[in-house]
């Protein structure tokens, strides 16, 4: 035992309070005699003691009086009851103020160093139990994403029909805008060289005209074939 522990016994016996003293300071205690309530509290007031052995019955001030007013001032010093007419009442009277144990008469030295030995053990480490972790939600299905590559695979040959039908239709557009703006400017610069810019455009128009009409089917193809291969790679990713 490192240190010496000091006890205090409260008894109007003189005899208990020896009893106490010749088990206790033969194991390293220093056991320190009360003859009543009064003279234990004055004790307690003016020196520490590590705990408080004191007899049920006596004049003036009962144990477990003794043992509220202990607990109320010093609630962390443990305090044990001695009694040989112990009642129900009382007993749950004590317990009620927090005495840690009832020890009942006759006592042998072994059941006084015992209930020393376990009033003043320290208490066990409070286990801290962690909390269960949150149960992490699954993913939603990224149903959204899914619809969307669908709708895009099947508006895709719409998209590219569309294409093949309007862009002939810009080229021959660009056709007579390149032969109206040919024929605008010819009248504001030298009559040959705008009549030869002239036929220059006329002639290479329908070229232009051809090139749009033949090409822009073929890109709307290539757009088709583009975005059908981008939704089915989408259809493919979101699974």
């Amino acid at each position: 035992m490192s240190a010496l522990r000091k006890v205090l016994v409260v008894d109007d016996d003189p005899v208990v309070g020896k009893s106490f003293n010749r088990v206790l300071s033969g194991k390293g205690y220093i056991v320190v005699t009360a003859e009543d309530g009064y003279e234990a509290l004055q004790k307690l007031q003016s020196e520490h003691y590590d705990m408080v052995f004191t007899d049920l019955r006596m004049p003036g001030m009962d144990g477990v009086e003794v043992a509220e007013k202990v607990k109320a001032r010093q609630p962390w010093t443990p305090v044990v009851i001695v009694t040989g007419y112990g009642s129900g009442k009382s007993e749950e009277r004590a317990r009620a103020a927090g005495v840690s144990e009832f020890l009942h008469k006759p006592l042998s030295p072994e059941m006084i160093e015992a209930s020393a030995a376990k009033a003043l053990e320290p208490a066990p480490p409070a286990v801290v139990t962690a909390a269960p972790a949150a149960a992490v939600p699954a993913a939603p299905v990224r149903k959204h994403g899914t619809l969307v590559n669908m709708l895009l695979f099947l508006s895709a040959p719409f998209i590219g029909l569309l294409y093949a039908v309007l862009l002939p239709f810009v080229g021959l557009g660009m056709l007579a805008w390149i032969g109206g703006k040919a024929a605008m400017e010819s009248p504001k610069v030298r009559e040959g060289f705008a009549f030869a810019k002239f036929m220059t455009k006329l002639a290479f128009a329908p070229f232009i005209g051809l090139g749009y009409v033949i090409a822009y089917p073929f890109v709307g193809l290539a757009l088709l074939a583009w975005t059908g291969a981008r939704a089915l790679t989408g259809a493919h990713a979101a699974k």
